[in-house]
């Protein structure tokens, strides 16, 4: 699997349209849940993905610290579901992860999953900080990585 990581304002036009497409397809079609997806923190995030056949398969919007909370973040973790269940989520985690600790050299990832994933991040070291809440009517929850 290749990976590219970019900043905002290094994504083509076509990578762009392709990654707003992906997260439009999972997070408000197939989750029918309506909501503002484009929320103006891409410009500010690297945005890690691969591609194959001309269409994102995993993404993941990398926030540096001090945007949304005052750790950096990893949101907008998608598989496209023709590839799911390969072990593709859990590369996608790992690499990610890997940039925010060992290139950006953070300690600490805050993450707000949704709540039927809290054992998969849970496997990747992320610990429950919250109860479970409503985040546009799916249940999610807040979970953070300590790096030592």
């Amino acid at each position: 699997m290749e990976w590219q990581l970019k900043k905002f304002h290094e994504l083509t036009t076509d990578e762009l349209y392709k990654i707003l497409k992906a997260r439009v397809d999972v997070f408000v079609v197939e989750q029918n849940c309506p909501y503002e997806e484009v929320d103006n923190h891409d410009q500010a995030s690297f945005h890690l993905f691969s591609e194959e056949n001309g269409q994102i398969i995993a993404y993941s919007r990398l926030i540096p610290k001090g945007n949304i909370y005052k750790e950096a973040s990893i949101g907008r973790v998608l598989v496209h579901k023709d590839y799911r269940g390969k072990g593709y989520a859990k590369a996608l985690m790992e690499k990610s992860i890997d940039i925010v600790t060992n290139e950006w050299n953070e300690k600490e990832i805050k993450i707000h999953g949704q709540e039927y994933l809290r054992h998969f991040y849970g496997s990747l070291g992320f610990k429950e900080i919250s109860e479970v809440y409503l985040e546009d009517d799916i249940p999610h929850v807040d979970m953070i990585l300590q790096v030592t």
